[in-house]
This record gives C-alpha cells, structure tokens and sequence, in this order.
C-alpha cells in the first residue's frame, strides 16, 4: 500500500484522540478579488455596548438577525385559514390563531432563545456547531463516550436540517412577497412564478461580491419594514380594539377544544411565525446578545404582534380577507410600494440564511465534518464575511427548483414547517445538556426546562408531521443527505488516519538516519506538510528517497482547528528545533478563521525561522484514495469517502499557497 501525509493533496485524517479537524479541513485562504493583499481579522462582538453603539449594532442586527422572521407575516396567517386545513375565520377560530401566534412567539423567542439559548456561546459564537463544539469538548474530558456520540448527531443532523431551511427560506420568502401582485395587480399573477425566479438567480449571482457594502442597508430597510407593517395594522386595530382580547391564552385553549385534530394541526402553520428563531443564536458572533435582544424587544416583537393582530382585525370585518390578509390590509394606494418594500425585506431575509449556509460550512471544515471547498473572504476586516461558491450554487438550484416545482408559498409552507421544528427540537436538547454541564443548573431546573420546551417543540413537531408527503419530505431529505455526507467525511477520515498510522516512521528514527547519512543539503527552505507533528511525513521520506538531497531548513507543518472561534495570534504558531535543519511547526485556527500557510511563514519570524518567499518550496502529496481496502468502513462509506476526496478542493489552493512555489508527488491509497 502506498500511502501519502493528509492534508496535502487528498482527504486529510484527524487522530481519533481529538475533536480537532487537522489541516485540510482548515478552510481555505482565498481573498476577495479586490483584497488579496489583506487577511481578515478576527471579530469578537462587543460584550457590553450601551447608548449609541448599542442601538447601531441593533439596528445592524435588525437587518441581518429579523429578516426571516420578520416576513413571516407574508404568509403565516394566510396558511392558517387555508382552506385545505378545514380552519375557517370565524371570530372564534381568529381569537385562537392569535393568541397561539402571541404565545408561540412569547414562549420560542422571547424565552426560550432570547432569554437561555443566547447564553450558550462558544467564545462569543452561536449556532448548532457552537453547541457541537461545547458539547465535544466535554467528551475530550472523559465523559460518556455513547451518550455524547448520541448528542454529537443529533447537533450535526440540526445543521444539516438548516442547510435545509436555507433553501426553502428565500423560495418562500420572495415567492410570498411577490404574491402581492395577485392583490395589487391581478393581471400580472401569471408572471409571479418567473418573476421570483428571477430575482432569486440575481440574488445569488451577486454573492460573490459580498455583503460589506450592501449590508449597511440593512438594517434601515428592515426598520422601515418593521413600522410600516406596524403602522397599517394599528389602523385597523383601532377599528376593531376588540381583538386585543386575544392576548388571553384561554382562547388558544378553546381554539384546540372547538376544532380538535384541525385545531391541533393548525401549529404547522403556526410554526411559520417563529422560522427564523436559529437566527437569533447563530448570529450572535457578529453582534453579541445585547444588541439582538434589543432590536427584538424595542423593535421586531412590537411591529409582529401589532401585524398579526391588525390581520386579525382585518378578518374579524372581512372573513374573505383570508385569501391574503397581509396585503388586504394595506390601503389600495400604498400596496404597490408595500410590494416593493416587502421584496426588499425578502431579499434581505434570504441573504441572512445563505450567509449562515455560508458560515456554517466553513465551520462545518474546520470542525472536520466537510472537504474542501472554495471559500473567499468578501471583507478585510470581518471574518464572518465569507462566499463559498459550491455552497452558492447548490442553493441557488435548489432554491429555483423549489419554487418552479410547488409554485406558490403555500406549497413551500409544507416544506418548512419540519426543518425548523426539528432544529428547534435537538437545539432544546442540547442547551439542556450544555445548561447542566457547563452553567451548573440542578437537575430539577434541567428538567424543568427541557420538559417545558421540548414539549412545545414537539407539538409543532407532530404537527408538520402531516406535511410530509406534501412537501415536507424535502427538508428531510436535503438534511438526512447532508448528515450521511458529514458522517462520512468525518469518519472516513479516522479510519484513513489509522491506516496512516501503521505505516508511519518515528520522527527521531528519521532524524537519526539523515544525521548518519548526511545528504548533500542545498540552499533555501523546504515545507512539507503534515496532518500528524509526530512522524516523519510520507512525503519527505519519498523526496529524500528519490531525490536524495534536502534543504539547508525544513519546516514540517501541521495545521490544527480548535473547537473555539478563535485563537489569538500571539499563541497560534509554535515552533519546536529538531537539529538537522529540521523544525516542527504546528498552527492552530479556530473554526471561523482561514489559514494561511505565508502569513505562517511569516510568523515564524519571532522563533528565528527566516524564509524568503522565492527561496521556499512547498512539498504536498496528490493522494488518490481506492475504496477497496479493509477499512472498518462500510463498502458503500468508502465509495463516497472516495468521491467526496477526489472533488476536494486542492490543498495549493486551499492554504493560499503560491502555486509556481509547490512541488507534488503522488500516491494511490487503498482505503
């Protein structure tokens, strides 16, 4: 068997001992066009902003935190009365609808995510993978290796239901605000389905551009969305105050006593008020807890309830408003620019959740759960600005699919409801668990919080359970692919490490041979690089084999991630002297900062290691691994492992490496 060091040019393996990705699932250092020169630098959110920067981060997460949820309701209440639930909008029944929505958004946001889950951050990040992080260093420490196995996938199949979510919430979000044609234009209603296809192919064709600049709009666009949505529901509450009535939860408990099983499902429509809740964790890394609660409880929160109670009233004067209570609401004249304003905030709601898809893959690398794909920086000074042109694509073509496919928002409203509940439900899950271990909480607070919440989660749950076979599946079935693609990678490359392992040579028995061989040494610097800082890296026992010469220095290079964020520059790089030349190198990077194998050079500096960028060559293996070894693999693992290894992006590419600096050898390796 012939075998070469991972993280060169083919999968890269990480020792079972660590939860760490080792160097290839680094992600890639690949700057924005118009920024080569600059890296970006890390961005810690502001731990306690007050007075004028503190209503600047929260207009700024308005935008980027509120846009999903905030054009919820497009849609939410229209799929409550739809008739193919056999929910009409009786008085009763728009009494009960609201005081469910109220709650729901009371009990999921305010509490649930706004007032415990935010407290769960992993230095500062938020997200499924800051809990997954949180959740594995825990299992470094000794603890249940089965039960934390058990949790490790239920976080990972959360991420990758959100992958779902990701291309089901621009579908629906730009489908529902362009079904305000069908009110303020019903001529033009054959040409809503192109129309949204259209904008959402603009919408990702610009995302390599990124959001830098774009993003400063945000937040005033969705301020403006927020109280103009208010400002016309207010109206029509005044007409008919009665329906304040409804902030009673009895009438919720009524709704379900008169309507029974259609009352039950009624919460997958529901549901549809809080998508967007994962946002409120997953973004906090870029603003901090305070300024997201903030716009929640100054801004969002007020603007919804007023929205949701003024279609409320609308309905309690006009039942047949149900057909699209959002846009019947608004006065005749001002429906058109209300159309227009609502695509912005759609297209603002869709750039949240690709740019989380963005993010969550280059997490999902450094935590080693994916192979390399191109990622490029938009931004030289915020590291969480990053385009992933696979990623892009593949939600682009999913997103237009979708929308082709179901054709209104009505039918993308079945998909959507499973996504979010199931990532809502094994978010619950795992708070509880990092809440008892890492804040100290009793067993009876434990408890008391998971029995409250997951119940709630549970029911929306078994609600959407029934939208399965119209739509439903396809959240699940883009999540179950995305689990067994990371499952996969992330054992595959444990079980190539092993193999790597057996035919490894010792370091200091190396060392020993060159010492006694002395072979003709030439100038410059040689870096090899290496997944494992204790043996010799195959590459160079093939280059001093078959060369028989090495450089006056040799770097062997290894690049770890921490299941932190971020690690502070000043203890990124150590440097360790092996005599000979010879010098260990280990990096290490956090899962949301980009290696860069030259700025490591440089760094080396402050240890006495000088290395001229023309003097210094690179050594990367180009593996090619062949599923027909005896690996613990399944036959059908191996072959995607395979797959998935091939269609890795370079590692020349992938550590920003100068291209006309490297040098490959390959290697066939039977997995």
């Amino acid at each position: 068997m012939t075998v070469e060091p991972a993280g060169t040019g083919g999968p890269s393996p990480v020792p079972p001992s660590t939860s760490a990705p080792e160097n290839a699932q680094a992600a890639p250092a690949t700057p924005a066009t118009d920024e080569r020169s600059e890296t970006p630098q890390s961005h810690h959110p502001e731990q306690h902003p007050v007075g004028r920067r503190l209503a600047i981060l929260a207009l700024t997460a308005l935008g980027v935190v509120y846009g999903d949820i905030g054009t919820s309701p497009l849609y939410a209440i229209r799929e409550a009365f739809h008739p193919s639930h056999g929910v009409r909008s009786t008085p009763e029944n728009v009494y009960g609808v609201l005081s469910l929505i109220l709650w729901s958004l009371t009990l999921v946001v305010s509490v649930k995510y706004i007032m415990f889950v935010l407290r769960a951050d992993n230095r500062g990040e938020g997200g499924t993978l800051a809990l997954l992080a949180l959740i594995q260093q825990r299992l470094e420490r000794g603890t249940d290796f089965r039960r934390n196995a058990v949790l490790v996938g239920l976080a990972l199949f959360g991420t990758s239901l959100l992958f779902g979510e990701g291309i089901i919430t621009p579908a629906i979000s730009v489908l529902s605000a362009i079904e305000g044609l069908e009110v303020a234009a019903p001529a033009l209603q054959d040409f809503v389905v192109p129309i949204a296809v259209g904008i959402l192919f603009v919408v990702f064709m610009v995302q390599r551009h990124g959001t830098a600049s774009v993003g400063r709009v945000f937040g005033p666009v969705m301020l403006l969305w927020f109280v103009s949505i208010a400002a016309v529901a207010i109206l029509e509450i005044a007409r008919e105050p009665e329906i304040l009535l409804a902030v009673n939860p009895w009438y919720a408990v009524l709704f379900f006593v008169h309507n029974g099983a259609q009352g039950f499902f009624i919460l997958g429509a529901v549901v549809l008020v809080i998508t967007g809740a994962e946002a409120l964790y997953a973004d906090i890394g870029h603003f901090g807890p305070r300024p997201v609660r903030a716009a929640w409880f100054a801004v969002a929160l007020p603007a919804l309830v007023l929205n949701y109670f003024g279609q409320g009233a609308l309905l309690l004067r006009d039942a047949s408003a149900a057909q699209n209570p959002f846009y019947l609401l608004v006065p005749s004249a001002l429906r058109i620019p209300m159309l227009l304003l609502a695509t912005a905030a759609a297209v603002i709601a869709s750039q949240a959740l690709i740019s989380g898809a963005f993010s969550l893959s280059q997490q999902a690398m450094q935590l080693g759960y994916s192979p390399r794909v191109t990622i490029s920086h938009t931004s030289a000074h915020r590291a969480g600005q990053v385009y992933v042109r696979e990623i892009n694509t593949l939600l682009m073509l999913g997103c237009i699919t979708l929308v082709v496919a179901f054709g209104s928002a009505s039918g993308l409203a079945a998909a959507y409801g499973i996504a979010v509940t199931g990532t809502m439900a094994i978010t619950t899950v795992l708070f509880t668990v990092v809440a008892r271990q890492r804040f100290g909480w009793s067993n009876a607070k434990a408890a008391a919080f998971l029995v409250v919440f997951l119940a709630i989660d549970l029911a929306f749950f078994s609600a959407n359970i029934a939208k399965i076979r119209s739509g439903g599946w396809v959240p699940l079935a883009i999540g179950l692919a995305m689990y067994i693609l990371m499952t996969t990678w992330k054992r595959g490359r444990e079980a190539l490490y092993e193999l790597l392992q057996q035919g490894a040579m010792p370091l200091e028995l190396f060392l020993a041979d060159i010492e006694r061989r002395r072979p003709h040494r030439v100038s410059g610097t040689a870096v090899f690089m290496t997944s494992s800082p204790a043996g010799a890296p195959v590459v160079l026992l093939h280059h001093i084999k078959h060369n028989k010469v090495l450089h006056e220095q040799v770097l062997l290079l290894s690049i770890s991630g921490a299941d932190v964020p971020y690690v502070p520059p000043a203890i990124r790089t150590r440097v360790e002297p092996l005599g000979q030349g010879f010098y260990r190198v280990a990096a290490t990077y956090g899962f949301m900062e980009t290696p860069n194998v030259p700025e490591i050079m440089k760094s080396c500096a402050s240890s006495g290691i000088h290395t001229r960028p023309l003097e210094t060559t690179y050594y990367l293996g180009r593996e090619r691994v062949i599923a027909t070894g005896k690996s613990k693999l399944a036959r059908w693992r191996k072959k995607l492992f395979a797959f998935m290894s091939r269609n890795a992006r370079s590692a020349t590419e992938f550590f920003g490496i100068p291209p006309n600096r490297v040098v490959e050898l390959g290697a066939q390796i039977e997995f």
